[in-house]
């Protein structure tokens, strides 16, 4: 199955649902569709930055496990694919679960890595009651975390279906429901760093698992969105006011998501961790045995990519993904899928990321270096479609 995000599976999966997706045939909503989708400034003059993250995937799935190094407990909490953000809580709390069933924090834990799970694992364990410091190279906005896309994607090349144990989908459940309660927690909050929006998705094919005879899969990702059915909102049909699909396609369905502004999100979780007493250093790791130096006997392992070359996993398989920034515009405030492309309007920009090869893009590339020709394409190719519409 051939799927670039969970938003674009979750619109497939949202038609075979016991709750049927509506027709919506109104003239008038459909005309507010197509006007919210041509006020999109899709001008390659208009991209401000090109970012590059590096997904930590393992075909097993997250690494959430304890292991001893010398006299210290490590608990590692990483390999997350593309669904770090979303499921950081989740992961978190399995985190936690170990280093209490260690019980030799002494009141104490070190969280290593402050991007998406280090921050959520820190806060989680000062909840906990535990003073929480954490140690890492780098911060936000600079952590490869922060150059995500910002969609709730829980199953988002989490793991290979072939790879991922029978157990590990109860897991993944338990995960994305309690992240999913920890960010409708953040709701309405200032700066908005957690918003529900609406989505678009189209398709140029009837079966939304029609595979393009052009990029076969090459990996098979397993999909659990069924298993929260009851939180994920279906998607609704809809057509342009003469009865035709908009923008020439053969498929044409909204509905709504979850989005992080990332910039917004990852100030809130940094100021919650200092409100709590948390103090952050400054410290880059070059093997396990420089764990040694650290005061406190037991350690959360958030390091994500950086745990292949830290802890020599090679299970990690780079995923690289690439985003073109457009110039925010307060018009635009949703997102758009359209085979292989993923636009996302946020409050500090237009997301623009091309797929070509669906969730095979990216594969085993270690490249962090921004490509600008490609940006430029991906952005023509949104012009391109938005003008399909005349």
């Amino acid at each position: 199955m051939r799927r670039a995000t969970f938003l674009q599976r979750s619109a497939a999966f949202a038609g075979v649902a016991s709750f049927a997706p509506l027709q919506l045939r109104a003239a008038s909503a459909a005309e507010d569709v197509l006007r919210r989708l041509s006020l999109i400034d899709a001008n390659v003059d208009r991209i401000m930055r090109v970012t590059v993250c590096t997904r930590p995937f393992r075909s097993a799935g997250p690494r959430i496990e304890t292991e001893r190094v010398g006299d210290k407990v490590v608990v590692h909490n990483y390999g997350h694919g593309g669904s770090g953000w979303s499921l950081s809580w989740g992961s978190a709390a399995l985190a936690l679960e170990q280093v209490a069933r260690a019980g030799e924090t002494s009141g104490e834990v070190a969280v290593i890595g402050c991007g998406a799970l280090g921050l959520s694992a820190a806060l989680t364990a000062q909840r906990a009651g535990l003073k929480a410091t954490i140690y890492a190279k780098e911060r936000p906005p600079f952590v490869r975390s922060a150059r995500a896309t910002g969609s709730w994607t829980p199953d988002s090349r989490i793991a290979l279906q072939s790879a991922a144990a029978p157990a590990f989908g109860a897991t993944w459940e338990r995960m994305a429901r309690t992240s999913r309660t920890m960010y409708e927690s953040y709701l309405g909050a200032p700066g908005n760093p957690v918003e529900w929006v609406d989505s678009f998705f189209f398709s140029d094919t009837r079966d939304d698992d029609a595979s393009d005879a052009s990029h076969p899969p090459r990996h098979v990702f397993a999909s659990y969105r069924n298993r929260i059915a009851d939180i994920t909102p279906a998607y609704r049909d809809f057509t342009n006011p003469d009865g035709t699909l908009p923008f020439g396609t053969k498929r044409a369905r909204q509905g709504k998501s979850l989005k992080f502004n990332i910039a917004d999100y990852s100030r809130q979780l940094m100021s919650d961790f200092y409100a709590a007493g948390g103090t952050i250093e400054t410290r880059d790791f070059h093997s396990p045995g420089d764990l040694a130096t650290l005061p406190q006997l037991v350690i959360i392992n958030c390091t994500g990519y950086g745990a292949r070359a830290l802890w020599s996993d090679e299970s990690i398989i780079p995923i690289r993904g690439q985003i073109a920034w457009l110039i925010p515009q307060e018009s635009v405030d949703f997102g758009l899928y359209w085979d292989g492309l993923n636009v996302l309007g946020r409050r500090d920009g237009i997301v623009v990321q091309p797929s070509p090869q669906g969730d095979d893009t990216g594969w085993n590339d270690p490249d962090e270096t921004p490509d600008r020709a490609a940006a430029e394409a991906g952005v023509t190719l949104l012009r391109q479609f938005l003008a399909r519409q005349g």
